[in-house]
């Protein structure tokens, strides 16, 4: 969502960066280029000139001007702005549910704003994640199927549901949901309210109506980021109408300015607590202002990344894969997990968004036509192998590969790259093996030494710092030399970190050229 202004805002800053010092009116010229990267993203203008003013106080200032590196400073203020922007760093996103049980969450939003798929994104992570007993209701007897939409959704995420009952109106639903609730023994009920075009006054007295009678904790109201300038008109409207605590914000992953992101938080003051990144029922984040500022800016997110690789990780599938690392096995099944496990951390697409350097390493990908169609391919190459021939690749003549590659729908040209591909991770996971310190452990998860070193939130939003621990083992033991910047599911030779993409990554050249 944030690519167009991460590039304009990247331009800016590698003009600061290239010189020597700075003179106040380098600074005001590229704090004109901001303003006008932000009003282009979309921002609030109100929220552009403040924040403006704000960088340009604080970027005058005797520490910037006579710093040794001042396009630096200047980049750090405007991360630390920037993060102020979305609430803090210190800010509580996190939906609360300190409350008497059963906990009321009470969804609102526009019409086709993605409210009933958040809802069910949301108790399915209370009841996965948080260990909470959740039922759902949906309220909207307006939308055809909206009803039966909740229900279905409940089935797939493993979530109770309230029966249906035709012809019953929002307001006895709602009542009819915390009486179930409560006899039921729910920790929390979530109420998906009905949406409307636009708002108008039948849809806030009904909405007032089932607040008053459902009393909830939480009131999340759900903005789809794809709307632009007008997702923080219906923010303010119904904040000063309802009563909002909390935002979820639909469709980041895409194209979208961003500018709702930004103004949300500054013109309403409520809190933007998740983040919706996808279709799928667990493509939900928590929205962190430090983290977001840090992909704006092209720092990457290392920290969600990590958890991610934490959360998406099989821990006996690791502790398996660790075990024949150590004795230096890795053949095609291994390597077929290994994408797998890129495309549940996300995608390409989602790992490159958090890594530093994002720009150019989407560049690259592009250029390398590395996308996760790609990735799939080279899954169902795997996939069309006897299972001789994942075990032992050298098996693979030209026959098998002509085979195989009708099999999968593909040319023996991807297969020899996947091969050869495979060949490099090969020699690249036996000498790890080798090294002392259980790094393998440390790597996939097993022997209790988790899924990857903790790297400090100040690390990752420093690419030459964080680089600099994890190849000098500073985090936890580090990752060993030669790894760079790789992830479990996405491996990586030579220094990964602010540098594009690490080499190594699936479908992409070593970048080490043959000697002649």
């Amino acid at each position: 969502m944030f690519d167009n202004l991460t590039g304009r805002l990247g331009d800016v800053f590698s003009k600061l960066k290239g010189r020597g010092s700075l003179s106040e009116k380098d600074v005001d010229e590229a704090m004109r280029e901001v303003r006008r990267a932000l009003l282009e993203a979309d921002v609030a203008l109100p929220v552009a000139k403040s924040f403006i003013d704000k960088v340009r106080t604080r970027a005058i200032g005797h520490e910037v001007l006579k710093s040794v590196t001042p396009g630096q400073q200047v980049i750090k203020i405007v991360h630390d702005e920037l993060v102020e922007m979305l609430g803090g760093a210190e800010a509580d996103t996190s939906i609360s549910l300190r409350a008497a049980a059963p906990v009321v969450l009470m969804m609102v939003g526009l019409q086709g704003s993605g409210k009933t798929t958040s809802t069910a994104k949301i108790a399915k992570r209370l009841t996965g994640r948080d260990k909470r007993k959740v039922m759902m209701a949906s309220l909207d007897t307006r939308r055809p199927a909206a009803q039966e939409q909740l229900k279905v959704l409940g089935e797939q995420v493993g979530v109770a549901t309230l029966p249906i009952v035709a012809g019953e109106q929002p307001v006895a639903i709602a009542r009819r949901a915390v009486e179930a609730a409560r006899l039921g023994g729910f920790d929390v009920l979530m109420l998906d309210t009905a949406g409307r075009i636009h708002i108008d006054e039948e849809l806030m007295g009904e909405v007032a109506e089932v607040r008053d009678i459902a009393n909830p904790h939480e009131t999340l109201l759900v903005a789809d980021s794809l709307t632009g300038q007008d997702a923080v008109n219906v923010a303010e409207q119904f904040n000063q109408r309802i009563g909002v605590t909390g935002i979820v914000l639909t469709r980041v992953d895409g194209d979208g300015r961003g500018g709702a992101a930004l103004s949300m938080r500054a013109v309403t003051g409520v809190p933007i607590k998740l983040l919706g990144t996808g279709e799928k029922m667990d493509a939900l984040e928590d929205f962190r202002a430090d983290r977001v500022a840090g992909r704006i800016l092209g720092m990457g997110d290392v920290v969600s990344l990590v958890e991610k690789a934490a959360e998406s990780l099989d821990t006996e599938k690791a502790e398996k894969m660790a075990e024949r690392l150590r004795k230096g096995q890795f053949d095609l099944d291994d390597l077929a997990e290994q994408l797998r496990q890129m495309g549940r951390m996300g995608g390409m697409k989602g790992l490159l968004g958090m890594l530093p350097g994002v720009g150019k390493a989407q560049m690259q990908a592009a250029q390398a036509h590395m996308n996760d169609g790609t990735i799939k391919r080279q899954i169902a190459i795997v996939s069309s192998m006897t299972k001789a021939e994942r075990q032992n690749p050298k098996l693979l003549n030209a026959s098998r590969k002509k085979r195989v590659a009708k099999g999968s729908g593909t040319e023996v040209q991807e297969i020899n790259r996947l091969l050869k591909m495979h060949r490099q991770m090969a020699d690249m996971m036996k000498a790890m093996g080798r090294q002392k310190g259980g790094m393998m452990s440390k790597l996939f998860g097993g022997g209790g030494g988790g899924a990857m070193p903790d790297i400090p939130p100040e690390l990752a939003n420093d690419p030459k710092a964080l680089q600099k621990a994890l190849s000098s083992g500073g985090l936890g033991g580090g990752l060993p030399k030669g790894m760079g910047g790789g992830l479990p599911g996405l491996p990586g030779s030579s220094p990964g970190l602010g540098g594009g993409l690490p080499p190594g990554l699936p479908g992409l050249p070593s970048g080490k050229k043959k000697k002649k």
